[in-house]
């Protein structure tokens, strides 16, 4: 454990203000949704708080079958987390032991090679094809000793995807007694019609884990909800390590709001089209190279100047994410704010490059 580096957060907006003095600063460094939640999961949070003194449904039922009728699966098929993250952490302490192998990609989301280490598990990374995963490399290594591969689509922090091709001759190459973990964090922003969704594969694939959370495009990071999808067995230990109340009454009534409002999950897609389109464009004038993300962020190329360009924007309050810690000290990873935000970003790069 004590090799463990803790997970690196991006700076909150309170501590860059208190730290340098600056007023409204801007945080476009944690692919929060900047449309925040929607009305309606305000409104809920607040009829629940009469209740607060009462431990939550440690079952999650009527999140749960909120989920059932939107996704069409049934509830003995999930597993509710304190975020996404927390059925991740649930999947190393049930199926990986000391020793275990657990494969994932270069350029892959922190908290896969933390859990891992966490159980005592060994890491085998596999270099990233054009920034995101390689999965024929990825099934090619599996030993004896696999017992888990995490696929993070969209990859955060590069933004890229595998298609439903690629994933559909993956899946049916991995033996069945390994276990796929799908981390879709970014699914609902994905507009590419070669994505696949995840929950599709579930009935054919006794293996697979679909991950998914509400905290980017329904905008509830600070609630802390996410949810897995899986077999009945797989859900069902998932489920007996799983802490109970892990999710507390406010979230679990903030998420099952959330899923009543779809048309805001619409705009918080096209706001991000729009932006996506923006800043690329603003890159392509700059002739800043960047990778191409269906996600909701962008990670920029800026050379060996990315260090003093993401302290420069910090002094001006805009608050990006450095990703040296990724092993990509020369790119910036940048969410898409809304329209103002991204002006004011696009004006202090122009200047510092």
């Amino acid at each position: 454990m004590q090799t463990l580096t803790p997970y690196q957060p991006g700076k909150p907006i309170e501590e860059v203000e208190r730290e340098l003095g600056i007023p409204n600063a801007i945080k476009l460094a944690s692919n929060e949704n900047p449309l925040g939640p929607s009305p309606l999961v305000l409104a809920a949070m607040r009829e629940c708080l009469d209740s607060i003194a009462l431990y939550p449904d440690a079952n999650g039922f009527r999140l749960k079958q909120a989920l059932r009728t939107l996704l069409n699966i049934s509830t003995e098929h999930i597993t509710l987390g304190n975020g996404s993250n927390d059925v991740l952490d649930l999947v190393a302490r049930v199926f990986v032991a000391p020793g275990d192998e657990v494969i994932f990609s270069q350029y892959a989301f922190l908290v896969y090679p933390l859990v891992t280490a966490a159980v005592g598990g060994e890491a085998r990374v596999i270099p990233a094809k054009d920034w995101g995963h390689d999965l024929g490399s990825m099934a090619a290594a599996v030993t004896s000793r696999t017992k888990v591969i995490f696929i993070a689509n969209p990859n955060n922090p590069t933004g890229t995807y595998s298609s439903g091709a690629e994933l559909e001759a993956f899946l049916a190459s991995v033996p069945s007694d390994v276990i796929v973990v799908l981390d879709e964090a970014y699914f609902e922003y994905v507009q590419n019609t070669d994505y696949p969704n995840g929950l599709e594969y579930v009935d054919g694939h006794s293996n697979l884990i679909v991950v998914r959370t509400f905290s980017k495009a329904f905008g509830l990071a600070g609630l802390r909800v996410g949810y897995g999808v899986a077999s009945e067995e797989i859900s069902d230990l998932l489920n007996r390590v799983r802490q109970p109340f892990n999710v507390s009454q406010v979230a679990q009534m903030g998420a099952f709001a959330a899923l009543e409002d779809l048309e805001h999950i619409e705009r918080s897609r096209e706001l991000n089209r729009q932006q996506m389109q923006r800043l690329c464009a603003a890159c392509d004038d700059l002739r800043l190279a960047y990778i191409p993300s269906v996600a909701n962020f962008v990670t920029i190329e800026f050379g060996q100047n990315a260090a003093s360009i993401q302290q420069s924007l910090l002094e001006q309050g805009i608050i990006v994410r450095p990703l040296d810690n990724y092993g990509m000290p020369n790119h910036l990873r940048v969410t898409l704010g809304r329209s103002h935000e991204i002006d004011q970003l696009i004006d202090a790069i122009k200047i510092l490059v």
